[in-house]
């Protein structure tokens, strides 16, 4: 969610600052701000700046600021409203200066503690509480030390979060430190970082180091040191820093939203790279190993949810193993009946959705040992704390609205489908290599989808003037009709929701008008007919079907329908294709709307917190 960025070197490190909160954009905010230390002043007073506006903004304010030791934030807000007053970094007593990711659950505790200890709170966060906490410890000590301050605070946190902390006595010395949120320390010359993704300072280090859970980093200009949680040193891995990534130029795309659903057939095509057959291999397991599970059950939050929603028809389908799929946040607020031989597969694009990693340490907590997650960042939580692991290659997503890592997270899924049916050799040599012809020539059906682009625009005229919609699927593609509608909402702030196309006269049917559009999903399947069925009932009540429909469907425009027709059918792949016209259908009604369609209100992009 929130992003970090902080730094200490022996020159002016403001601009360091503002440049990685501005690559940290998309992860959604509304307000930002950094504090510097100026280590050549005798004095070294701590400076912060702060804005509701954007990082342009903070940018500006920046040009009459000088240090050499900086933590920057940008905020989203949980505990108190978006305003200056909760925009991080918060200040204790003008000593510390603390920027915080996560949430700390049992801050109104600690607050009304510190409160009758004598400090006043200028915020309504629970962040502030950190900084105060650090404060009292930091003086309680003849000795000052910032890091045995903050390590001293850590087990009094409940809940997760990444911090970075600063002190005005200690002006050449930064303190980071993580429990539950991501945390990166970027090595450099003579200079060296903190921040909550690699992305906000590629192209300013050599290497890279992520802090584990209990971790807690010192740095200073010449060096950084790592203490555990039990209070010893140790060595992180250290990685190459990534140089500047490509994702941050839009090119010729007016949004990265835009950009990224352009990027789908390449995204697709890396992930399918050296795929020469299906099996456990793709997934990191042994055939052994492979053997051992006889269900499946899939953990997952917003869109990678509506992916494990697809997955499901498959893995029964394709696979015949039985399959549970349920929404991460409420998996592990309830009493289960587990199943040792149940495999577990948690779905995140970043890896450190909050809720999705804590349901997978609840399972496992549970006895669950088979777990998989399928996740876009080698480096995440979730990969490194599940037992197999399959990469997505859809590169770094800006735009929070999920598109490229939603249709790599389905061709995952389907792999993994696949790779079980052959473990019960349920496709035979020929099919197997019939099913890879038919994945290599996805990247080119998609091309031929997004060429579809100039009559949706058309479609986005008539749909921006809406506040509602409905959208309608059968089968495989109502988890797509899911997915269409929340792409909606996200980033045009139209009231969308979907349904499968059955259970229109059990209620929804109400809602239809001629002002209420109702998009279908209609491909060439064996529900085609009841789908047709379904929409004449729409029809009849005056309501305007927009459909998306496959060759061959005998499915045309006339009075109250339009159609766009879908170049081909492509089977079990089907949903892979149709929801590339519906993050279209979304992405151009937004932009008729005005929105801001890479940072849409009150999202953010990577969930951090529950």
């Amino acid at each position: 969610m929130c992003g970090i960025v902080g730094a200490v070197s022996h020159r002016n490190i403001v601009d360091v600052l503002v440049e990685g909160l501005r690559r940290l954009e998309y992860r959604g905010y509304d307000s930002c701000g950094f504090a510097v230390i100026n280590g050549a002043d005798d004095k070294h007073p701590i400076e912060r700046a702060r804005t509701t506006a954007r990082v342009a903004e903070l940018a500006a304010q920046g040009k009459d600021f000088y240090g050499t030791l900086g933590i920057a934030h940008t905020r989203w807000a949980t505990h108190g409203k978006p305003d200056t007053q909760n925009a991080h970094p918060h200040i204790s007593n003008n000593l510390i200066a603390v920027v915080h990711n996560g949430i700390i659950e049992n801050y109104e505790t600690l607050r009304t503690e510190l409160k009758a200890a004598g400090y006043v709170f200028a915020s309504e966060t629970d962040t502030e509480v950190i900084a105060h906490l650090v404060h009292q410890q930091y003086i309680a000590h003849d000795q000052k030390d910032l890091a045995a301050s903050v390590r001293a605070v850590l087990p009094r946190l409940h809940g997760a979060y990444a911090i970075g902390v600063i002190s005005q006595d200690s002006p050449e010395v930064l303190v980071g430190a993580r429990v539950g949120s991501p945390l990166v320390v970027a090595l450099g010359d003579q200079e060296n970082f903190l921040a909550s993704d690699a992305l906000a300072l590629a192209g300013r280090a050599h290497a890279m180091m992520y802090l584990e859970e209990g971790d807690v980093a010192i740095l200073n200009a010449d060096g950084v040191q790592v203490v555990d949680q039990s209070g010893k040193i140790v060595q992180r891995e250290s990685k190459s820093m990534p140089t500047q990534s490509e994702a941050v130029d839009l090119g010729p795309y007016q949004h990265y939203m835009q950009k990224e659903i352009f990027e789908q057939p390449r995204a697709i095509g890396d992930t399918l790279a050296n795929i020469a057959a299906f099996g456990p291999e793709l997934f990191g397991a042994n055939p052994e190993e492979w053997k051992s599970f006889d269900q499946i059950l899939i953990l997952a939050c917003g869109t990678s949810y509506y992916s494990a929603c697809v997955a499901k028809y498959w893995l029964e389908d394709i696979a015949g193993i039985p399959t549970q799929v349920e929404i991460a946040s409420e998996y592990r607020y309830r009493n289960t009946i587990s199943n040792p031989k149940t495999l577990i597969v948690v779905v995140s694009q970043s890896g450190e959705t909050a809720d999705t990693l804590a349901a997978l340490r609840h399972a496992k907590s549970l006895g669950h040992r088979f777990t998989l997650a399928i996740c876009n960042v080698a480096s995440s939580a979730m990969v490194r704390e599940t037992q197999w692991h399959f990469l997505t290659k859809a590169g770094t997503e800006i735009g929070v609205a999920s598109t490229k890592a939603f249709t790599t997270q389905l061709l995952a899924l389907y792999l993994l489908a696949v790779s079980i049916a052959k473990r019960a050799d349920r496709i035979s040599v020929e099919k197997e290599k019939e099913l890879l012809r038919e994945l290599r020539h996805l990247p080119k059906a998609l091309h031929a989808v997004l060429a579809l682009e100039p009559q949706i625009m058309a479609w986005s005229e008539a749909f921006s003037k809406c506040e509602n919609a409905l959208f309608l699927g059968r089968g495989l593609h109502y988890p797509i009709a899911l997915e269409g509608a929340l792409k909606l909402k996200e980033i045009s702030y139209i009231h969308a929701e979907a349904y499968p196309a059955g259970e229109l006269k059990h209620g929804p049917l109400a809602l239809v008008t001629d002002k209420m559009p109702v998009v279908t999903i209609a491909p060439n399947d064996a529900l085609l007919e009841k789908l047709k069925s379904n929409m004449q009932e729409v029809k009849a009540r005056g309501g305007k079907l927009y459909v998306f429909a496959d060759q061959d469907t005998e499915i045309v425009s006339s009075e109250g329908i339009s159609v766009i027709r879908l170049p081909e059918h492509y089977g079990n792949l089907s949903p892979i294709l149709h929801v590339v016209p519906l993050q279209l259908l979304a992405y151009h009604t937004a932009c008729a709307r005005g929105t801001d369609v890479d940072k849409p209100r009150n999202l953010a992009k990577s969930v951090t917190v529950e």
